[in-house]
């Protein structure tokens, strides 16, 4: 019998694309991925591929404050 591998269809995803998560904070493709690059944005490794955690965003923007940096720094929400 074969194998079937069920997919997740709810797209409740624990982790995002860097470009997804930039537009959670109103930043465009370019913009989210220097925020990554500069560890604004904490991104996990897999990989070539960077993916942010949706947990860390809702915390980030829930909480307004620091959130770790897997890559050893803090990021930090600046509210206007």
């Amino acid at each position: 019998m074969a194998r079937v591998n069920k997919v997740n269809t709810n797209d409740e995803r624990q982790v995002l694309t860097v470009p997804e998560a930039g537009r959670r904070f109103g930043l465009g493709r370019n913009a989210a991925y220097e925020a990554a690059r500069t560890g604004q944005i904490p991104t996990l490794r897999f990989g070539k591929l960077k993916r942010v955690s949706v947990k860390v965003i809702d915390r980030m923007l829930d909480g307004g404050g620091l959130a770790s940096n897997p890559n050893g720094g803090t990021a930090r929400v600046v509210e206007k």
